[in-house]
């Protein structure tokens, strides 16, 4: 497996009746392609465009990849869900982050001016517009925000890919409407408890996201390499630990849980900041 940053991803799959008539051509198109291929395609895209003899990250005329999540029901039948890759749109976000935090000359290094017109000339307004208002995948480097934990819990359906140097993911899915209430309950409880939290304000955030998307869908926390270095993994767990013990007023409970999460991601996040 190439070696690639620690990027964990949040996405929301949707049945295919969700999609316009273009998107279901195209999730026709790949629907029979099996998730590894369809990583392996994405992870092999990413090492071209970064190693292009002219420096320009973006993605030019390739058509774009669709993930499908077979979610599993009661009686043990598994129904398809869709989520489109919107390389397009994430790449162009990616880069407005980027030349925000970065300077010439390194900026012009890395996102050549050239680069940035002529992704600017290649995106259909009409079409950057709809992504944007629905886009489908967050991702994070160097660690998960503990808010998405909020968002499972310890018996959802996990998946675990294994490869030769150990697992390279771990992927937890459940109901986008259980999601969306796990986070409601959660922001309930802190607005009364620690109203001055980050993570309350972060619940709020990506549950006015998660409501803009067919309610019928799934959610997925894909951990991407981060996996290896945690799993099995007892975040959800603690998150949920440290929530209600706030709610309870129980302090000291509340601290033993985020020493928990501090000390499992600690040293993930001391990678980021690594030479």
């Amino acid at each position: 497996m190439t070696s690639f940053p620690y990027v964990s991803y949040l996405r929301v799959f949707e049945p295919l009746d969700a999609f316009s008539d273009d998107e279901q051509l195209l999730i026709m198109e790949q629907r029979s392609r099996d998730r590894r291929a369809t990583e392996e395609l994405d992870r092999g895209e990413s090492l071209r465009r970064i190693t292009r003899t002219v420096s320009d990250p973006f993605p030019h005329d390739s058509e774009d990849l669709v993930r499908v999540l077979h979610y599993p029901s009661p009686e043990g039948l598994t129904t398809p869900y869709y989520c489109p890759n919107q390389l397009a749109v994430r790449s162009t976000l990616a880069a407005e982050s980027i030349s925000h935090s970065l300077h010439n000359p390194l900026l012009g290094l890395l996102l050549p001016e050239a680069a940035r017109d002529a992704q600017q000339q290649r995106l259909d307004p009409d079409t950057f517009a709809d992504s944007l208002a629905k886009l489908h995948t967050r991702s994070s480097t160097w660690g998960i925000p503990f808010g998405w934990f909020v968002l499972f819990r310890e018996d959802d359906h996990a998946e675990v890919i294994e490869g030769r140097h150990g697992v390279e993911t771990v992927r937890l899915s459940a109901p986008l409407m259980q999601c969306i209430d796990r986070a409601r309950y959660a922001a309930a409880s802190l607005a009364v408890a620690a109203p001055g939290l980050d993570l309350l304000d972060e619940l709020t955030e990506i549950t006015e996201w998660m409501e803009t998307f067919t309610l019928s869908g799934m959610l997925e926390l894909d951990y991407g390499r981060v996996a290896d270095m945690v799993y099995p993994d007892d975040s959800p767990s603690d998150v949920q630990a440290g929530i209600e013990s706030l709610a309870e007023g129980d302090m000291t409970g509340a601290a033993a849980a985020y020493r928990r999460l501090a000390t499992r991601w600690i040293k993930i996040r001391q990678l980021a900041r690594a030479s």
